[in-house]
């Protein structure tokens, strides 16, 4: 029986299109055309390089591995997929295979209608669980009013001198942000993933990512950074703000190359760093 769910296909990842839709998106796009626009205008079209697409023609159903390097991006929603597809003149395919979209679609608001809420525990018959109370230094050990912050830095032990620098300029009186940095406001013996996400997801309002090369090798900044993405999805609520405080030897990570980035490695715009990030940070 189908579902009265309404679409709002911006609100929706293209991860939640499944295998089977991905194959027959394959099916029309993966064959050379010389009438109609192939997976190479498409992958133009999501602003994958002359080289990125050469290396995905060695590729079997190279559609398949464009869309699922493209899903890791801010702005990979269903809505921009169907823009994509019709800015390319393959109306067709939409037409062709609306239902199957819609379908999964639905599918997916099903899938998020049946989650738990993740609402603070307010039954005083029942046990409190102190999973998510008195985690960070100034909690309520109650959990009645928990300590908010402004924005989550993500970053690894490598880049703490510039976190340092970063926490003397923010939160001075000129600015006066509150950071959330992990070694020095979250309490130990707390499990690191379950303590994260409730930092990133309902504490703060923002999340920093100080990029570096070590930060490419980094499981808990890989985490943080895709966690933050998926609450936002298409970047609108401009959650997350990557900084780059020096050079790079290694590819900025294509993850996060759609986002405006804070960079402090040109020495003739250092002067308006620290107020650009605060602007940033200070946003409701």
């Amino acid at each position: 029986m189908a579902s009265n769910l309404s679409i709002d296909y911006d609100a929706i990842p293209v991860t939640a299109l499944n295998c089977n839709l991905r194959k027959k998106l394959g099916l029309y796009l993966n064959p050379q055309n010389t009438v109609a626009s192939d997976w190479r205008t498409i992958a133009e079209m999501m602003d994958f390089t002359y080289l990125e697409i050469k290396n995905f023609e060695k590729r079997d159903c190279p559609f398949e591995k464009v869309l699922t390097e493209w899903e890791t991006r801010p702005d990979a929603t269903v809505a921009n997929l169907l823009s994509i597809l019709e800015k390319a003149e393959r109306k067709d395919v939409i037409s062709d295979l609306r239902d199957i979209i819609d379908e999964d679609c639905r599918k997916h608001l099903e899938r998020q209608q049946k989650m738990p809420v993740q609402v603070p525990v307010v039954d005083s018959c029942g046990p409190r669980t102190l999973e998510r109370d008195g985690i960070t230094i100034y909690d309520d050990p109650q959990g009645i009013t928990p300590e908010t912050f402004d924005a989550f830095i993500c970053y690894c032990q490598s880049d703490f001198q510039f976190v340092h620098e970063m926490i003397r300029q923010l939160e001075q009186a000129e600015y006066n942000l509150k950071l959330c940095v992990f070694d020095r406001d979250v309490l130990p013996g707390t499990c690191v993933w379950t303590i994260t996400s409730e930092l990133i997801e309902r504490r703060c309002k923002r999340m920093v990512v100080v990029i570096s090369d070590d930060y490419l090798d980094s499981d808990a900044c890989d985490f943080q950074t895709k966690f933050a993405l998926s609450l936002c999805p298409g970047a609108r609520s401009k959650r997350l703000i990557p900084v780059v405080y020096k050079s790079m030897k290694r590819p900025f990570p294509s993850i996060l190359r759609f986002l405006t980035i804070c960079d402090y490695t040109r020495p003739c715009t250092q002067g308006w760093f620290w107020k650009r990030l605060a602007r940033a940070l200070s946003l409701p």
